[in-house]
């Protein structure tokens, strides 16, 4: 590694090199204390991912070029945001954040009609919309639009790159952060990265992994994961044309890129850089635990990773420092923490408390949702979770099996059960979820589905059970209630707010039947949201008492920037925590996960220093010795004036 002197002898040898884009006198004193600032760790992290080739100082000088055009071509309207947001440093942890995930052309059809939506997601208090892969994929199975053929181009369905720029300054001028994926760890075999590796294009053939020798392949295969297995054994794809080997690690379709060359680094950097100045504030950093690839091991969340996404953010700090990164690590609970860093990414998905809330639905018991979520939910205070019922994907049951195995849980069973419950398939199950990538011989797969419909609401409506449906009423309010209060940001998936069941119109297109997981995945109609505002209806319930708890958040900041500790009820279906702020502002939280009626000792509310808080939801003072909460009943208790 380099010291001090080296460093600033390093940057002053880079700055006498190139030739830097002409900057105003004020934008060039901003970028060039930036690069200062952040030089230290940006050459130390490509030191450690490139530092023995010989043409290392090359990229470095190519990258700082890369910077210097993103940094110069960002707008004025984005560099004030930058200003801002580095002002403000934990402006992601307030209690007016709530996120929304939605496909364009199902939310709206298009980025222009999505722009006239922008009333619909203030009235329900959205400041974070997260659109679904937008950008230029193949035609027929794209998975979802993650395979990218373009970062820079729109799928033209959806409209044009202005439409896009348009909108993210509509959103931006209504106080709504535009969220986009950063799809880094693959691209579609029709990239044009992709066609010129193909036909053997010397500037690219190292963009991707290619393998001549069989052998190798299977070396690498010995200790790489599955993925889809029922689609495709092992992690290549044969190319009859060319006779090679190619890295896809998902799909065919979807090359893994090569980030052992310091080119595609740059490359993707300067992609990475035109998403910024789109005017984005979050990238979320798609498949991020397969970036870096060594043999002998499984290929998944290695220490050089953790550097190339370091180096990335770096690189963000410079030149784009308002843009957040959220990582989409679908890994062990250990792996999920070791992404969450300012210097790595500042948001993170939490699989693991959406997996064991549904887990707990299931069985009724919260030991294992209490158990891990005490031992894997604090992270850093600069840092901030991304909660989440159920997302675009499907649900793997995520949890740590050595935890599990302590509380008398067999791991393997357990996911077994759990798959069988939520397709339905388990005697007594309320659920009507669909599975995916299904395993007819070892019985492993995932599960797909909408709230309402995994929550039961579509079953009980098939059979006009009306305690039915009353209790997937309380489960959806159940899950929201926590999804909004234990901390972190709240993320809605399109359709959920409105009570949305699954939507089983996939099965009849040709390029959809074959992949479940388009079943939560509805279009929203006028009808449906006319159905959500028609009081009496199912649907209405669950929209206002979403609003409900969303508004109460919004003006309570112990759901903001706030600690949480997760609590022990000594009783199997009541789940607890309770939230602190700095200021020793309390909320204590209390669910119950069965469908029969729980009592806990009012001594509980002793963190809060009065065992006669009220129920924020309610409005109800508690009394008495013993806390009763009704089936799958949650209360938010404060002490109040």
């Amino acid at each position: 590694m380099l010291n001090e002197l080296q460093t600033k002898q390093a940057l002053q040898q880079v700055l006498d090199s190139v030739e830097l884009p002409k900057l105003t006198k004020k934008d060039e004193k901003v970028f060039l204390e930036r690069l200062a600032q952040h030089f230290p760790s940006l050459i130390g992290q490509l030191h450690t991912l490139y530092g023995e080739r010989y043409d290392f100082f090359l990229y470095l000088q190519k990258l700082v070029v890369v910077l210097a055009k993103a940094f110069a071509g960002r707008k004025r309207k984005w560099k004030n945001l930058d200003e801002k947001r580095l002002s403000n440093p934990s402006w992601y942890r307030s209690e007016k954040m709530l996120g929304m995930a939605v496909y364009v052309d199902l939310f709206a059809g298009d980025l222009k009609k999505l722009q006239m939506k922008i009333p619909y997601l203030k009235s329900l208090g959205i400041n974070y919309l997260h659109l679904m892969p937008l950008y230029k994929a193949p035609e027929g199975d794209s998975d979802g639009g993650y395979a990218v053929s373009d970062y820079r181009k729109v799928d033209p369905k959806l409209g044009t790159e202005k439409d896009l720029a348009q909108l993210a300054e509509a959103l931006s001028d209504e106080g709504i952060s535009l969220v986009l994926d950063f799809v880094f760890n693959h691209t579609s075999d029709e990239h044009q990265w992709a066609e010129q590796a193909r036909k053997g294009n010397p500037e690219f053939k190292d963009f991707y992994y290619f393998f001549t020798d069989k052998q190798e392949v299977e070396e690498y295969n010995q200790t790489c994961r599955e993925i889809f297995p029922t689609v495709r054994r092992g992690s290549f794809t044969f190319l009859e044309d060319v006779e090679k080997y190619v890295w896809t690690t998902f799909n065919s379709f979807q090359w893994d890129l090569n980030y052992s060359n310091p080119a595609v680094f740059n490359a993707i950097t300067d992609e990475m850089l035109f998403l910024a100045n789109i005017g984005c504030e979050g990238l979320r950093l798609d498949a991020l635990a397969f970036i870096w690839k060594e043999k002998w091991t499984q290929c998944e969340s290695l220490p050089k990773a953790h550097t190339l996404i370091q180096c990335f953010n770096t690189c963000l700090q410079i030149a784009a420092p308002a843009v957040l990164f959220k990582s989409e690590a679908i890994v062990h609970p250990d792996e999920v923490a070791q992404y969450i860093d300012k210097q790595e990414c500042q948001l993170s998905y939490n699989p693991l408390m959406m997996a064991l809330m549904w887990e707990s639905l299931a069985t009724r018991e919260t030991k294992l949702l209490t158990a891990s979520l005490k031992k894997s939910f604090e992270i850093s205070d600069q840092c901030s979770w991304v909660n989440y019922i159920r997302c675009h994907d499907d649900i793997g049951w995520t949890f740590d099996d050595a935890v599990a195995e302590q509380l008398g849980i067999n791991g393997y069973e357990h996911r077994r059960f759990l798959n069988q419950f939520y397709t339905g398939k388990f005697d007594g199950s309320f659920s009507q979820g669909v599975p995916f990538q299904e395993n007819p011989t070892t019985g492993d797969c995932r599960v797909c589905g909408s709230l309402a419909s995994l929550a039961g609401l579509e079953r009980a409506i098939e059979a006009d059970d009306s305690q039915a449906i009353e209790h997937a009423l309380k489960r959806i309010r159940l899950l929201n209630s926590i999804n909004l209060s234990i901390g972190g940001i709240p993320l809605i998936y399109q359709g959920d707010e409105l009570g949305i069941l699954n939507d089983h119109s996939y099965l009849n297109d040709e390029f959809k039947r074959e992949d479940a997981r388009w079943v939560n995945r509805p279009q929203i109609s006028p009808q449906a949201v006319a159905l959500a505002e028609t009081k009496g209806s199912y649907q209405h319930r669950i929209n206002q008492d979403l609003k409900q708890m969303i508004a109460l958040r919004r003006n309570h900041p112990e759901f903001g920037n706030a600690k949480t500790e997760i609590l022990e009820t000594y009783r199997s279906q009541l789940f607890a925590y309770c939230r602190t702020n700095a200021k020793g502002e309390q909320l204590l939280a209390l669910c119950n996960f069965a469908e029969s009626t729980q009592s806990i000792p009012a001594s509980i509310c002793d963190i809060l220093g009065s065992r006669r808080p009220r129920d924020l939801l309610s409005g109800n003072q508690l009394v008495g010795e013993d806390i009763l909460l009704a089936a799958y009943d949650v209360l938010w208790l404060k002490v109040t004036e």
